[in-house]
């Protein structure tokens, strides 16, 4: 497990990604994120172990960003868009009464905010699963966004009492997905949106605009 935390204005951020894809060449002289594998179990499992091994170095990071690629069929392909809140689509605990995405006796809402925002960067929902959202299976889904570890990600960061923020690249979606080059095809311009949307948070801080 190699990964490096950002200090940024006296401040610590862990950065985190799910695949070597998505971790680019202008991501890359810039972040050295802790990489968890793909979908919501590898994401909990890797992020709740780093965080544990931070907390007993005394190193607890300020702030972790998840970031990395999506799916969408109403955003813009390409467009980077920080999350504004996320859902747990695999959870459906509804033939006992609770609502769709409502973890049963937790105290937490289907639908979880994310109030940090880095300024001028657009805001979109985002929807957790561990499947591959294409094509129709989009009308079943109110969340702008699709991705598939994000919401273990803020599992884990509740656990440590962490502040998260998303920040979303929109890789597919616009047609429908058959094979994996239908995800990497535009990785490579999601990795220079994704290295600006970085730069952007860097200097938000560094400006005093940004705080938490």
């Amino acid at each position: 497990m190699t990964f490096e935390l950002k200090s940024v204005s006296g401040k610590s951020i862990l950065f985190i990604m799910a695949a070597e894809p998505e971790y680019g060449q202008l991501l890359r002289p810039r972040i050295q994120p802790l990489m968890t594998g793909i979908g919501p179990v590898e994401a909990a499992i890797v992020t709740t172990q780093a965080l544990t091994r931070l907390e007993a170095e005394g190193r607890l990071p300020d702030l972790v960003v998840s970031l990395g690629s999506a799916g969408s069929r109403r955003l813009e392909q390409t467009e980077v868009y920080q999350v504004s809140s996320i859902a747990y689509r695999d959870m459906d605990a509804s033939a006992f009464g609770f609502a769709k995405g409502q973890t049963p006796l937790l105290d937490l809402p289907p639908v979880v905010e994310l109030p940090l925002r880095i300024p001028g960067i657009p805001t979109a929902s985002l929807s957790t699963g561990a499947n591959v959202v294409s094509g129709a299976v989009y009308d079943t889904i109110e969340a702008d966004m699709v991705d598939m570890e994000s919401w273990a990600v803020l599992r884990a960061c509740h656990a440590f009492d962490l502040p998260l923020i998303g920040l979303r690249g929109i890789s597919d979606g616009k047609s429908d997905v058959n094979h994996i080059d239908d995800w990497t095809e535009y990785l490579h311009v999601v990795d220079r949106k994704l290295a600006a949307s970085v730069d952007a948070l860097f200097a938000a801080m560094g400006n005093g605009v940004f705080w938490f």
